[in-house]
């Protein structure tokens, strides 16, 4: 059983978007000063890539 590119983007997005969601949790709850901030950012990058990822399933 192999994994084709839709699974692949489909792993790719969940991985993603769980590694988003850590990232913004910690800059909301561990660290509070300024690199909060950055860790909060972060987060939202990989979650905007991870929504790309999952509008590229089906259509490479």
């Amino acid at each position: 059983m192999g994994m084709n590119k839709n699974t692949v983007l489909g792993w790719a997005t969940f991985i993603m978007v769980l590694m988003g969601l850590l990232l913004i949790g910690l800059g909301a709850f561990r660290y509070r000063d300024v690199s909060g901030w950055g860790f909060a950012a972060t987060g939202v990058g990989f979650i905007a890539n991870a929504w790309v990822f999952n509008a590229l399933k089906g259509r490479v």
